[in-house]
């Protein structure tokens, strides 16, 4: 199991396309339940956002092959006032926030 934790800030003018194409991301998901992934984005008032992923194994091949996610990607240096980071997290505590570790 994998866990990553992307940051960036959008440009202000740019944040509500972003999140219209995150949303067709998680649209696309529900539509096709892949298994092994588990995916949550948050957008903060400055327009940061944050994606946490969980992957069954050691990529994230059906969420990227997604058309949806394809179309979130391109672009995406565009719109970063702030550019992508990605980091490996793990769980220190989860309260049904996450789902079992």
């Amino acid at each position: 199991m994998q866990r990553r934790l992307i940051r960036y800030k959008t440009k202000p003018e740019l944040a509500d396309k972003n999140a219209e194409l995150i949303a067709a991301v998680f649209a696309e998901l529900k539509a096709a339940n892949p298994d092994g992934i588990r995916y949550l984005s948050l957008r903060l008032e400055d327009d940061t956002f944050i994606h946490i992923v969980e992957t069954a194994g050691d990529d994230s091949g059906d969420l990227t092959r997604l058309p949806a996610f394809q179309a979130f990607q391109s672009g995406i240096r565009e719109r970063c006032a702030e550019p992508p980071l990605v980091r490996a997290v793990g769980i220190v505590g989860n309260y049904r926030m996450l789902g079992e570790p």
